[in-house]
């Protein structure tokens, strides 16, 4: 049975979804953390944009010759600071008051991770979030409380293609820059193939780890660079269905992180796939795959069963590989949690 947010917290989760939209599309020179300050070289006054990150890492960047239209640029961003600082539209304030709802919440370490990540143009650059992070991010948009056993895991997986549509603005972000400069102690960890570059950071002695990921396209297996990331990825079968048209997200812990995450139903739809990619050593991953599949697929059988059929024909449209995988994931997912009847095989 679905355990259900209650209405009042349904509620504030749309709203907080809107301010966030809202604070995502007025993000200006206001929205830049940090200060500016002038320098005398030489005679030449110049202009210096001193920034902080999470981890404690200052950067000074030269602005440029300090002139009347800097002043006033200058001048904004001091208003704009002081009026951000207040949360004008509300958005920790939610925040706290959705956690008290029983949301789906980010733990510090990882939130501080993917808000460096999102403020670094990640997710603007065309990444998108996957795996647990984004399952939680999803049972809050649907207003579910998922099962804890499905939630727990320190793996932030960022997934993207290596073409960008061309209908998003050519914006670039600095992976591992923007992962050095939080201080935790990232390091690239290597392949098995000393000559492929790394597609994932973790930290020592931490359970905490990023992984980059891309659709894997005529059956290469080696890492994918990705430029606009400054970072190779791993090229992973079935990946492309998944993050097909992502939808906005917010990740939540004491304010609201905006990402992009999967259609909810193109998740549980591709996990039952996944389940059948892992191996006999892989057990507690495959039937967290299918329990996760079958919290959200009773969902969509509950709320929007017209949805399931579309993107069912969309995944097995695809080729019998694809079929064939979805098909003994959604059989094995009923025989361990239960008969859905979601469709015909």
């Amino acid at each position: 049975m679905l355990n259900w947010l209650s209405i009042e917290t349904r509620t504030l989760h749309a709203e907080m979804m809107e301010r966030l939209a809202v604070r995502e599309a007025q993000r200006n020179i206001c929205s830049l953390a940090g200060t500016f300050t002038t320098k005398t070289i030489n005679g030449t006054e110049y202009v210096y944009f001193l920034h902080s990150s999470p981890g404690g890492t200052r950067r000074n960047i030269c602005v440029g010759k300090r002139t009347e239209t800097l002043d006033q640029l200058l001048h904004q961003h001091k208003l704009g600071r002081a009026e951000e600082a207040g949360d004008p539209i509300g958005i920790r304030e939610l925040s706290l008051q959705l956690k008290a709802g029983r949301v789906a919440t980010a733990d510090h370490a990882i939130a501080r991770i993917i808000r460096e990540l999102a403020d670094g143009s990640v997710f603007h650059a065309g990444g998108v979030l996957v795996g647990t992070q984004s399952f939680a991010c999803i049972g809050n948009i649907l207003g579910v409380i998922w099962d804890r056993t499905t939630l727990g895991t320190q793996d932030i997986d960022i997934a993207a293609d290596k073409n960008l549509c061309i209908a998003i603005p050519d914006i670039s972000a600095d992976v591992p820059k923007i992962l050095e400069s939080l201080n935790m102690g990232f390091f690239p960890v290597p392949t098995l193939n000393r000559k492929h570059p790394s597609t994932s950071f973790s930290i020592r002695k931490s359970p905490v780890r990023v992984d980059m990921l891309t659709p894997m396209h005529k059956n290469n297996t080696e890492p994918v660079r990705i430029s606009r990331f400054n970072a190779a990825a791993a090229p992973l079968r079935f990946l492309d269905y998944l993050i097909e048209d992502p939808i906005p997200g917010a990740v939540i812990n004491g304010d609201a992180i905006a990402v992009r995450i999967p259609q909810p139903i193109r998740y549980a739809l591709h996990k039952l796939i996944v389940s059948q990619e892992r191996d006999v050593t892989a057990g507690a991953k495959k039937n967290k795959d299918l329990w996760q599949a079958h919290q959200i697929l009773e969902y969509f059988k509950s709320e929007r069963p017209l949805d399931i059929i579309p993107a069912w024909d969309d995944l097995i449209a695809r080729g019998s590989g694809w079929q064939k995988k979805a098909s003994r994931g959604l059989t094995e997912m009923e025989d361990i949690f239960g008969r859905l009847d979601v469709v015909k095989l």
